[in-house]
């Protein structure tokens, strides 16, 4: 009797291991559902790093028109090229700076270039490029190196050869 018993347990004891053995329907939706709101996520913080990327090449790159202007100066008496109106640095002037190659703006928006103006006499310059992340308010940033020395974001688009910083 008990050897009969303890047979009828093992067997259901089967039965309830053989019902368990996989997931159900809803368990598995529920974890698609989970992945799906976690890729989300990471494709969101992906994106504005992306944004801060080409920020940072922006200023690289305007660092490096900056270091080729002052070699230009050290060979002319000290005097920055001559343009008296807003250029697009990478197309007017990479052969004046004897750039091999010239940095553009790594976007591909045709309004994003790197920006230079000197005054009329060529002692002063300034240099900026609009970013892609807006300020803590949501205003539009510029990137802004001047001849005097001063570098810096504003909020506000240079509008004359005057440093704003």
């Amino acid at each position: 009797m008990k050897l009969e018993r303890d047979k009828n347990q093992m067997k259901n004891k089967q039965v309830c291991f053989m019902r368990n053995k996989g997931f159900t329907l809803i368990e598995l939706l529920i974890v698609v559902a989970i992945l799906g709101l976690l890729s989300t996520f990471a494709i969101i913080r992906f994106t504005g790093s992306q944004g801060s990327a080409r920020d940072a090449r922006r200023q690289s790159d305007l660092r490096q028109y900056q270091t080729a202007l002052e070699v230009y100066a050290n060979r002319s008496n000290s005097l920055y090229p001559v343009q008296a109106s807003v250029v697009n640095i990478a197309t007017t002037m990479c052969g004046t700076l004897n750039l091999s190659s010239c940095p553009t703006d790594p976007s591909a928006s045709a309004s994003m270039f790197y920006r230079y103006q000197s005054n009329a006499g060529g002692s002063d310059y300034i240099l900026w490029a609009t970013l892609e992340r807006p300020d803590a308010s949501g205003a539009t940033q510029y990137f802004i190196l001047c001849s005097n020395g001063n570098v810096g974001k504003s909020t506000t688009a240079p509008s004359s050869v005057v440093c704003p910083i």
